[in-house]
């Protein structure tokens, strides 16, 4: 299964990319997909604090990806 996975900010800077392009073996679920890619990238943040979302709409981490999809994984971020 190819995707696409996006990182936005604390997420971009561990990862030091904001794009991934990823060839899976097997259909992951999102937090199988999150766990392996906090391993890879030494992520700090748990998929409690982590909003993701599939081809651009919010989604749950139960959703279940497919063939070509887009996942984003978005840290909660603070600004003034």
């Amino acid at each position: 299964m190819n995707i696409t996975v996006l990182y936005f900010a604390s997420l971009a800077d561990q990862a030091q990319q904001g794009q991934q392009k990823l060839s899976l073996d097997k259909a992951l679920s999102l937090p199988e997909l999150y766990s392996q890619l906090q391993a890879e990238h030494g992520f700090d943040l748990t998929p409690a604090k982590v909003r993701v979302a599939i081809n651009d709409e919010f989604a749950s981490w139960e959703d279940t990806l497919s063939e070509g999809d887009t996942v984003a994984f978005i840290p909660p971020v603070a600004g003034g």
